[in-house]
Formats: C-alpha cells, structure tokens, sequence
C-alpha cells in the first residue's frame, strides 16, 4: 500500500515537474491572436483591400504614358517624316507623351472609391471578428483546464482522506475492535479513489494539451497556466447582461454585425457605379511625340552660267516678234540626312482633345452588371437580416442558460454543504463504531460527488456569463 501511494505521487510531480512558464489567461489569448494564422490571413485581406482602396482612387488623376519605339522598314513603305511613299530602306524610331484623364462619368469613380472604402473598413472588422473568436475558443479551452485541476484536486482530498481512513481502520483492526471485512472495504475504496484522481489527472493534461493546440504551441513544449481560484474570475452581474441590453449593444458592437452592413454598403456603391456605365462619360486626352528617320532627302542646287537661251515665248514690238530671253543655269541634284536633333524639333506634334463616348450596345453586359448587383444587395439584406435574427436568439438561449446555470450552481453549493455535514456525522458515528464502512464510504462519495458537481456548475456558470459578455462585443473581461 505504502508503495502504491509512493508510486501516486511520483506521476503526481512527473506531470509538473517539466513546467517553467506559467501562463494567465491573458497571456494565453495575446500569444494566440499574435501567432494565429487565421487572423494572419484576416490581416493580408484587410491590406489587399486597402490596395484595392487605393487603385480606386488613382484613377481619379490622370493617366501618363512615356513610350519610345525603333525600327526598320524596307520594300515599298511610308516615309514617317514625310508620309510619303518610299522604296528605301529606313530606320526609323519615334518618343510619346500621352495623357487621358476622366472629367464626368456619372460619378462612377466616386462610387468605387466608397465601395472599396466601405470593403476595407469590412475586412479591418473582420480581423476583430477574428480575434475576438479565438479569444473565445482560448477562454473556454482556459476554463476546462481550470475546472478539471479543481475535480483533480478534490479527487486528490478525497484520496487523502481515504488513506487516513484505511490507515485508522488498519490500527482498529489490528487491535481487533473492528472485523477484517472493514479494511478490506476502506482498501477498495482507496483503489477507486486513486483511479479517479490518476484519471482526473490525465483529463487536465489532455485539457492542456488542447489549449496548446488552440494556440498553435508544439505539443512537447513546456506549459504550464495559472489556477485561480474560479470565484476569483471576474464575470457581470446577470442584472447587467438582460438579453435586450446585450441584443442592442451586440447590434452596434459585435465585427459581425460591422461586417454584414459595411457589406451593404459597399454593394449599394457599386450598383450605382455600375448603373453609370449605362450613360455617356466624357474624357480629356493629349499627346506630345516626335519621330525621325535615316532616309536621304534629294537637294536641287542651280547655278547661273551668265548666258541667255530664247524660250518658245515671244513678245511683239513694233510689228517683229522677239523670243523671250532666260538665263541659262546649271542645276545639280544631292541627297543628304537630316540629323537627329533636328528632325526630331521639326517633327514636334502636340494635340488635346474632348472625347465624349457614349453606350449604344455592348451586348446587354451594362444592364446585366447593373441587375447582378441589384440581386447582390438583397442578398445582402436578407444574409444581415438573417444573421441578427440569429444572433437575437442565441442572446435569449445564452442568457437563459447563464440563468439555470447560476441556479444549478447555488443548488451544489447547497449540495456540498448538506454533504460535508452529513460526512462530519458520518465520521464521528464511524469512529464509535457506529457506522458501517459501507455506509461510511456512500458517505465520503456522496461528498466528493457533490464537490465535483459543484466544480463543473461553477465552471459552466463563469462560461454562460463569459459568453452574454462576448455577445455585448466589448470584450472578455480577463
């Protein structure tokens, strides 16, 4: 016996004795928003948003394209510094400056910029949702751990006491005042209690095991959490957390509730942007460029020779006709190419201009954009609708069960009173001999039944009361 118990308490310090840092539930629900990838992936959205935010709103300025192009035209081809017909062989390159800008649209631009707005501010509450879930999921991971250290600890005491009763029982039966019956009977009993302390055992080091997967923590490392006491976790009076109360704040609060109408309006932005598409926008645009080519360009060259040749015309004077006289030139024909810089300050062209366009038909698209966007908003409206109608009934449900829990609650406390009293007359009968082991043992487990019920009432009540908390969207009081 006194090396089954020695054998306990080792697997007792075995299971602690690997722990270093000791981690509050505060601790825990920080580590686990920092490190956790779905709010890392919630974090990457709400910044692709943001870009997509930004591209809306460039396209409010002008756009400004630089281009410079080169090439070689052989075979019958157009001069591009003459635009003329040329049978040479060209090399050629040409530089460009060209704006376009939007003056009117019917607003569209405006409405994709709120649109997109809108969608940012969704997908920055949506890392709140994010966050404000794994809280959740990390408080209610915390509190099993927290309640199945309690039943370990009550299942501890009571192994304790039925230790202290065999060994009491040994001492009457070895003076021969009680039967050996009686301590094989307090034996059994602390068997069953060391099984049920050694399961309560691998029931909180299963618990922990979940916490660490919930924060993402290799499973080897060391952990170990802090154990308030459960009356010590703060919770809200159930006069403050009235469904009504914490419907109307959840509606204002609660990311989800941001999210669906940030949605709405975003869409509502858009089905107007698209019904723009439908009427005639006018745009400004302007070009600067210039061009230059490698071609020789024929020079003619005349130079007079100071003699006179008589041409077919004739002039009258006095009744004789006289052919009129020319000067005589010598013309010479050269081919040059005119250079870079020169061509390209000759060839400088600028234009601007108004652009008006207007949709007569493109396949129906702009109208079918504008009808899947409408449909998009009632979708919207009834996902929101919907969703508070849920969110209005899991208020009512959660406060309702915060009510019987804390009902069920005040009962075990009821409970384990009325069982410590009966267990201290118990006791004392017992040690007159005047109480079976029997009856003594239903005693100690109607006590240790009752302690549990009240550990797992009490745990469940702080959960109910943490849960009409989250619903308030303010937050888990830590």
């Amino acid at each position: 016996m006194k090396y089954f118990v020695f054998c306990l308490n080792l697997i007792l310090i075995a299971s602690f004795a690997k722990a270093q840092e000791v981690w509050d539930l505060k601790t825990c629900v920080d580590y686990a928003i920092a490190n956790n990838i779905s709010v890392k992936q919630a974090d990457i959205d709400a910044r692709r948003a943001q870009l997509t935010l930004k591209a809306n709103q460039y396209n409010q300025y002008p756009s400004l394209t630089f281009s410079v192009s080169g090439g070689v035209n052989s075979g019958r081809s157009i001069d591009p510094t003459t635009n003329q017909f040329t049978q040479q062989q060209l090399l050629s390159s040409g530089i460009s400056l060209q704006s376009g800008v939007t003056l009117f649209n019917w607003f569209s631009i405006k409405n994709n910029i709120a649109g997109a707005g809108f969608d940012a501010q969704a997908a920055s509450a949506n890392i709140d949702k994010v966050k404000n879930d794994i809280a959740l999921n990390v408080a209610v991971a915390y509190l099993q751990i927290l309640v199945s250290q309690e039943q370990a600890n009550i299942s501890r005491v009571a192994l304790q006491q039925s230790q202290q009763n065999y060994m009491n029982t040994k001492k009457r039966v070895d003076a021969g005042a009680l039967p050996e019956l009686n301590l094989a009977e307090t034996e059994a009993q602390v068997a069953r209690d060391s099984a049920t302390y050694i399961s309560s055992l691998a029931t909180v080091q299963t618990n922990i095991l979940n916490l660490k997967a919930v924060l993402n923590l290799d499973a080897a490392q060391a952990f170990q959490v802090s154990m308030p006491p459960l009356d010590q976790i703060p919770v809200e009076s159930l006069n403050d957390l009235q469904p009504e109360v914490v419907f109307s704040l959840a509606l204002t609060n609660l990311p989800q509730q941001k999210i669906n109408d940030l949605r709405i309006k975003a869409a509502n932005k858009y089905l107007a942007a698209t019904k723009s598409a439908m009427y005639p926008s006018i745009g400004m645009f302007g070009t600067l460029g210039s061009n230059y080519a490698n071609n020789k360009i024929p020079k003619v060259t005349s130079i007079a020779t100071g003699n006179y040749i008589p041409t077919a015309a004739k002039v009258n004077v006095s009744g004789t006709d006289y052919s009129v006289l020319t000067p005589e030139v010598n013309t010479s024909i050269t081919t040059s190419r005119t250079a870079y810089g020169v061509q390209i300050s000759d060839n400088f062209r600028q234009n601007v201009g108004i652009q008006l366009n207007v949709p007569i038909f493109n396949n129906g698209a702009a109208k079918l954009n504008y009808q899947r966007n409408q449909l998009t908003v009632k979708s919207l409206q009834l996902t929101k609708e919907q969703v508070d109608r849920t969110l209005k009934q899991d208020i009512y449900a959660a406060y309702n069960n915060a009510t019987n829990s804390l009902q069920r609650y005040y009962a075990t406390i009821k409970s384990v009173e009325t069982a410590e009293k009966a267990f201290s007359f118990a006791q004392k009968r017992y040690d007159l001999g005047l109480l079976t082991t029997i009856d003594y043992i239903t005693n100690q487990n109607n006590l240790t039944r009752a302690k549990l019920e009240r550990a797992s009432a009490q745990v469940d009540y702080v959960f109910r009361m943490k849960l009409l908390e989250f619903y308030k969207g303010q937050g888990l009081k830590l």
